[in-house]
């Protein structure tokens, strides 16, 4: 038999998952919860043996003297620290069979496992300690020992003193001892912080197109600055969210003498190209097909060019088809690592219910990412527009300066469960043929998970529009709101509400937006939806008037594939006008909001 160690070493041990029982091993376990049962089927190597007899002896052996140790790592990390573990093979104790002696086919197969006593710490200390060190819950005299608690103890001793500077911090000595007579553990871990270091150069490898002068300018490593782990983390991300590479990993290398320390970054390029393609289908909007061409590299400094096509209103029920192309340059690293110099070109055209537009328009901007979590973006537009509607025929043309934040915290962009998503945008304008104004908007989101996993979600979204100054006759209709539609009100036709200004059915100078959705994990990859939509849209500005709202219901089916939730809704109005039909139906990608 074997028996838990009196000194245990800090250790990290992989376990494979849950297995089925196998009528041929007998496996059982003498005390306990049901769930360090669990633990231990699913970490042995033998359940999964349905016929012992059939497989070479050699192999039932190995699986077996393997299967102490497997058991008594998942025993310690429960805090069970005086276990008994028995495996038997036609009787006899695996860990006394040579694996290299050729055997008989063994018949049976028996596994015991007594847990014995779960133990508690009784002293447990870790220093030194960087200032503002926090150390888990659960690292305290009397708390539940596991072998878990320790290594998370140890982590944030030496992640403090990493904060501090001291990149070589690690642990130079532990004294951890099991007192079987009274369950107890004894801890007690030295940490040793290091020589405070100072980043050195960036070292790079593996780039073929990249270069150097460009990868050092996006990466940003501050030289001669103290060490900070966080720093590292962003040069790696700065690098990564350029799409020129494939695969980004740094490494520290060891301090010189004076203090500095070389970050080594090991670099993948990604394929120069890339194309792809994209589809949505509503019952009442129509088809919609998308498509674009990506160059990541263009000139050897991760410059990106980006053109898109899409048609959308294809079959629909309200006005013609719409299409745009655009075509955008981006260049990273420029002014600072974190900026983004943007040029852009889109060709538009819009065949609605109210009116048609062919719009033109160059903008030019730059966009900072603050922190992994907020960042901001401003540019200069100039747009010309061709315009039909229940006003005139007439050109505008405009000059503007957007200005945007985005604060993201959200768990997962593409299917959040927790947190929250914040946008808010201000466009100051002047329209050459009439007076100025400014457009506001706002975009907040937000995720509330429930149970297991978050296998439970609500989700909540609020938008925000207005409109202030410009003649209603002489505004594009495109820069006024309108609601009804899968990105607003779904069960409402799209566009459907708009308002009555100067006697002409338009859209509205402002916006309120609302979306509830609970969303449940179902089985496989299989999700359910169900969902309320609502929206109003008012003639003045600041939501002034009385004017209309309008909302919809319906559930939803989500199934998750690698490139993303294949989304079906199916939506009916619940209240305002609706010309179209009961039922609508909505096809995409990715969650509704």
């Amino acid at each position: 038999m074997k028996r838990g160690f009196c000194a245990i070493g800090l250790a990290l041990f992989t376990l494979l998952g849950p297995s089925p029982l196998a009528a041929d091993v007998q496996f059982s376990v003498s005390s306990g919860s049901e769930q360090l049962e669990e633990r231990l089927r699913g970490a042995s190597a033998l359940l999964p043996f349905e016929n012992p007899a059939s497989l070479p002896s050699q192999d039932v052996i190995a699986a077996a003297r393997s299967e102490y140790g497997r058991l008594v790592a998942v025993l310690y990390e429960r805090g069970y620290f005086g276990p008994v573990v028995s495996v038997r093979l036609d009787g006899r104790e695996a860990s006394a069979i040579s694996p290299f002696r050729p055997a008989a086919p063994i018949q049976t197969v028996t596994v015991q496992v007594d847990p014995g006593p779960l133990f508690h710490l009784g002293s447990a200390s870790i220093a030194p300690l960087a200032q503002g060190t926090t150390l888990p819950e659960g690292f305290s005299s009397g708390a539940v020992a596991g072998t878990p608690i320790l290594r998370q103890a140890a982590e944030a001793g030496i992640d403090a003193w990493r904060l501090q500077g001291h990149a070589a911090a690690n642990i130079s000595n532990q004294s951890v001892v099991a007192r079987h007579a009274a369950a107890e553990l004894d801890v007690d871990i030295e940490v040793s912080p290091g020589p405070l270091a100072y980043f050195g150069s960036l070292q790079t490898s593996g780039q073929e197109r990249m270069r150097l002068d460009r990868i050092l300018a996006i990466a940003g490593l501050p030289e001669g600055e103290q060490f900070d782990p966080r720093t590292v983390q962003r040069v790696a991300q700065r690098l990564r969210s350029t799409g020129a590479f494939s695969s980004v990993a740094l490494t520290e290398s060891a301090i010189d003498d004076d203090g500095s320390l070389d970050i080594e970054a090991d670099l993948v390029e990604a394929p120069l190209r890339r194309i792809g393609f994209g589809a949505e289908l509503s019952a009442n909007e129509g088809a919609g097909l998308s498509a674009y061409w990506l160059h990541r590299n263009l000139f050897g400094g991760a410059e990106r060019l980006r053109l898109d096509g899409e048609v959308t209103g294809l079959g629909g029920q309200n006005g013609g088809f719409d299409a745009q192309f655009s075509a955008v340059y981006s260049r990273p690293a420029t002014f600072t690592p974190d900026t983004v110099a943007e040029f852009a070109f889109r060709l538009e055209h819009l065949d609605e219910v109210t009116f048609t537009e062919d719009s033109v328009e160059l903008s030019a901007g730059l966009s900072h990412r603050f922190s992994d979590t907020f960042s901001a973006s401003g540019a200069v537009e100039l747009s010309y527009s061709d315009v039909s509607d229940g006003f005139s025929n007439r050109e505008v043309t405009i000059l503007s300066t957007p200005f945007e934040v985005i604060w993201d915290r959200r768990d997962d962009p593409l299917d959040a469960r927790e947190g929250w998503y914040l946008q808010g945008d201000i466009t100051p304008f002047s329209i050459f043929e009439d007076t100025g104004g400014a457009r506001f908007s706002f975009d907040g989101r937000g995720y509330i998970g429930f149970g297991e996993d978050n296998r439970t979600r609500l989700a909540g979204r609020l938008q925000l529009g207005t409109i202030e100054g410009g003649s209603i006759a002489t505004l594009p209709p495109d820069w006024l709101f309108f609601s009804g539609g899968a990105d607003t009100v779904r069960g409402q036709d799209y566009q459907s509400l708009g308002a009555m200004q100067a006697g002409v059915l338009t859209g509205g100078r402002s916006f309120i937006g609302t979306s509830v959705e609970l969303r449940q994990d179902l089985f496989g990859n299989f999700g359910g939806v169900l969902f309320f939509d609502a929206g109003y849209v008012t003639s003045g500005s600041y939501w002034s008037g009385s004017d209309d709202w309008h909302s919809g219901a319906g559930i939803g089916i989500r199934y998750d594939t690698p490139i993303g939730q294949i989304r079906l809704d199916v939506a009916t109005p619940t209240s305002g006008a609706n010309s179209g039909q009961d039922l609508s139906l909505y096809i995409g990608i990715g969650q509704s909001f």
